[in-house]
């Protein structure tokens, strides 16, 4: 049965937030800003880690519905430990971003959520994935997400460079970062950034006025 809409004005989900991954030689960087906001209009926190581990070295950032994400998430960390018991390893990036795929493919009309996966194993090295609205599935070696990445397309793909140093990189997400919070005014806070390697897992948070500045502000 077809669906009629009687509200002219239908406001669409704000994905108030800027998140982004990068792969580099040996790793990858996730990252997100931690401002939550309700309809894009009013912050209700300034400080919400939106990189979420959803196994050891396998981390989520998420976009979008903040509820929505947050079951969706809890529902592949599950997914993800029971599999690795079964498999008695670790599972794969490529494995955790299918569980959010078919998480997000099957609940479509219910979900307004996306992520991005990024992480390391042994078979394929340093992986992104997107996994959109709707549940599309995309390698990537750099993406970003959420209302603050309408900022920031231009810098990307001037800058980002495949290989590049583990300190490269991470400059780069960073700086990334900064200009999108700068403009978004729904992105904003800290800088929570991930850098996930065959060696380990490192957390870095950047506070916000230790962000680089390109603009009077």
């Amino acid at each position: 049965m077809e669906k009629h809409c009687t509200n002219s004005q239908v406001k669409g989900v704000s994905t108030g937030t800027t998140i982004l991954a990068a792969t580099f030689n040996g790793g990858v960087v996730i990252c997100s800003d931690s401002r939550a906001s309700i309809g894009g209009e009013y912050v209700s926190s300034k400080t919400i880690n939106k990189v979420i581990q959803v196994h050891d070295r396998i981390f989520c950032c998420m976009a979008g519905s903040l509820a929505d994400a947050q079951v969706v998430i809890k529902a592949a960390k599950y997914n993800l430990s029971f599999h690795s018991v079964q498999m008695e390893n670790p599972p794969l990036v490529i494995a955790a971003a299918s569980v959010l795929k078919e998480l997000c493919y099957h609940n479509k009309d219910e979900l307004q959520a996306g992520f991005i996966t990024a992480g390391w194993d042994k078979k394929k090295g340093p992986q992104v994935y997107v996994v959109s609205l709707g549940g599309m599935l995309v390698p990537q070696l750099v993406t970003i997400g959420g209302s603050g990445s309408t900022y920031i397309y231009g810098y990307v793909d001037a800058k980002y460079k495949p290989n590049m140093s583990r300190e490269e990189c991470l400059q780069f997400a960073t700086n990334a970062l900064a200009l999108a919070m700068g403009r978004d005014n729904v992105s904003g806070g800290v800088a929570h950034l991930v850098v996930v390697t065959e060696t380990g897992v490192e957390h870095v948070v950047v506070p916000g006025n230790k962000l680089p500045k390109f603009h009077d502000e």
